[in-house]
């Protein structure tokens, strides 16, 4: 995080009354928590605000409070649009196809993310991508102390589950001592892990038809490569019945990834218009997940990605492109 680039981001809000806050197509908990604190910052500084996202959120994130604030049309009016947790044009796509990409990239644009993988929003003022910081939200963290910017209670709520969702409760290898710290500095100032903690458990619930579908997940995984590679399909049919009230994918993968000797999960998602979705959890030691996704125009983290395919490949050659690269992955380390 350069200098030039904070002196940026300081003027370009501070030359704006209006701002949109735009999160990525496939949202999650520090995409969201990092939205929702920059709402507050913002609000606390005297602007307006409104939080967009192309697709209607999963209801997993409910339990975030702020949720429901989230938008999915954007207003006629604002002078400045942040784009958190992607530096991805990809994952932008549902503002493709409605042409509102065009009209945001008429204001002047923050990008601000932790993601490695290479960064393709190139309209943007300025970017600031920070892989040391293992959350978008402790990037945010980092940046508003810098900038003397007040963050309230609900922001500093929102930035700790930004973090604890992206390094799933500070356990994964992007977790430094500064992750920790920040943590520690946000429960210092009356953040409590365990209000957070029962909240998500609340959300967690499930109904006895979702058990019973999970149990139909599980009994569908298929192994490959002496069991190091556990992968599921998931059909339309299933999305649009069991998505408003669980991600099919979420509901499985953790379990895809504990498997006996399993080192890489892979979920994918079939819609009827050919696209595909992919998610990959892989465990330690095995930190191959971005690059398995960047093989298929996606991106993430080292133990946690996703991607997203439109060329109207097959499931079929699909499953056996994905088995061999993240074969030949993890053959090579």
């Amino acid at each position: 995080m350069q200098d030039d680039q904070i002196n940026k981001v300081k003027q370009l809000i501070d030359e704006s009354s209006k701002v949109l806050i735009l999160q990525a197509d496939n949202p999650d908990g520090d995409s969201l928590g990092s939205a929702i604190a920059l709402e507050q910052i913002l609000m606390v500084m005297g602007k307006d605000t409104v939080m967009i996202c192309g697709i209607g959120l999963p209801s997993y994130l409910s339990y975030i409070p702020g949720w429901d604030r989230v938008e999915r049309d954007i207003p006629n009016q604002f002078d400045l649009v942040i784009i958190v947790d992607t530096s991805s044009l990809s994952l932008l796509e549902n503002l493709a196809k409605t042409n509102l990409l065009e009209q945001i990239k008429k204001r002047p644009i923050i990008v601000l993310d932790h993601h490695a993988t290479p960064a393709t929003i190139d309209f943007a003022a300025v970017a600031i991508i920070d892989p040391e910081s293992s959350a978008t939200g402790e990037l945010i963290f980092k940046l508003a102390k810098k900038l003397n910017l007040e963050m309230n209670l609900t922001a500093l709520k929102s930035l700790t589950v930004a973090i604890l969702s992206d390094t799933l409760g500070l356990t994964t290898e992007n977790t430094s001592a500064q992750t920790v710290y920040a943590v520690a500095e946000m429960v210092e100032k009356g953040v409590s892990l365990s209000e957070l903690e029962a909240s998500r458990r609340e959300i967690q619930n499930k109904s006895p038809e979702l058990v019973r579908y999970k149990g139909e997940l599980l009994k569908r995984i298929e192994y490959y490569d002496n069991d190091r590679i556990a992968f599921l399909t998931i059909p339309w049919e299933e999305i649009e019945h069991y998505s408003p009230m669980y991600n099919p994918s979420m509901l499985v993968i953790e379990d895809m990834r504990l498997t006996t000797n399993t080192k890489v999960a892979i979920v994918i998602k079939l819609y009827p218009d050919g696209k595909i979705t992919g998610k990959i959890r892989t465990n330690y030691k095995y930190p191959i997940a971005a690059k398995l996704a960047e093989a298929f125009n996606g991106g993430g983290h080292e133990y946690a990605s996703g991607f997203k395919l439109t060329d109207n490949r097959s499931p079929e050659e699909l499953t056996k492109s994905l088995i061999a690269k993240a074969s030949e992955l993890m053959d090579n380390m």
